[in-house]
């Protein structure tokens, strides 16, 4: 058991922090920009709510986070009453939030100046995963606080790998976004086809889904999409928020994504239809419009 805190108890974060206390064990603190919320966590799970992120993070071992964006990153960890002034020295702090590789190696190299370590440690399975405790997640920094940190993390996570040194784990997560949005744009087309050639959707999926047209998308997303029912799972506007951080980086390094660059470009369409709070696989309605 170890003293951990969790700062941001949103659709991730709230049964993450859930499960480092009922599964993991772990003694709890949590803090919430919405009080009620982080009320609401401590009456279901136990553990204690704080004010402000640097007392959530005092005296403890581990301080996780999962926010929104690089800017709400900076302001629970280095802004006023942000976690980095309270972490006591060889703490180690894993971020969770989806954010560029600059502000994970900026705040690594602002930990280290500080005595503790940082992890960045996004994660892919969704509002789901979070919630089974079954994510998979992605991290960068050194082996030794990479190797403190598996054993708290395992609480909801069913795969965990270092990928590198601090930034590494921005980076992989770019990866696995750029491979969702082209397999989603993907999966859409077959399906508009299949209708458009008057065959039967759901036969068609069942006999492709057994050969090399595989994917978790089509096993999991085509009957919604199929049935024109877009509330499941990752919202258009947070898989945008992540593909420009992708393009972001991709302009930094050199990378060519033409293909991401244009699923982008069909999901700020799917917004101006309406659609910013429908899940990714709304790529569909863009083309039956």
């Amino acid at each position: 058991m170890a003293k951990v805190a969790f700062i941001g108890l949103g659709v991730m974060g709230y049964p993450m922090a859930g499960h480092l206390a009922s599964k993991g064990g772990h003694e709890v603190t949590v803090y919430n920009r919405s009080e009620a919320k982080a009320k609401s966590w401590t009456e279901k799970f136990g553990g204690r709510s704080a004010p402000t992120p640097a007392e959530a993070a005092k005296d403890q071992d581990f301080v996780m986070a999962c926010v929104g964006n690089d800017d709400d990153l900076r302001a629970v960890t280095t802004g006023k009453n942000g976690a980095f002034s309270a972490m006591k020295k060889g703490a180690i702090f894993v971020d969770h939030t989806t954010a560029s590789a600059e502000v994970a190696r900026e705040l690594d190299v602002a930990a280290k100046a500080a005595g503790f370590s940082f992890v960045d440690a996004p994660v892919s399975g969704g509002q789901a995963g979070a919630e089974n405790g079954v994510l998979t997640v992605m991290c960068g920094g050194s082996a030794e606080a990479y190797a403190k940190a598996e054993p708290v993390i395992a609480s909801y996570a069913r795969m965990c790998k270092l990928l590198g040194p601090a930034g590494s784990g921005q980076l992989t997560k770019m990866v696995n976004q750029i491979c969702i949005a082209g397999l989603v744009e993907g999966l859409s087309e077959a399906i508009h086809f299949a209708k458009k050639a008057g065959l039967d959707v759901g036969q068609v999926i069942d006999t492709i889904s057994k050969g090399a047209a595989q994917s978790w998308q089509m096993e999991n997303r085509y009957k919604t999409m199929n049935e024109g029912k877009y509330d499941f799972g990752f919202a258009v506007e947070w898989m945008r928020k992540d593909l420009s951080i992708c393009l972001a980086e991709a302009r930094r390094n050199g990378a060519s994504l033409p293909v991401t660059a244009l699923v982008d470009n069909f999901y700020s369409e799917v917004e101006k239809m309406g659609g910013k709070r429908w899940d990714t696989s709304s790529l569909l309605a863009r083309l039956e419009r």
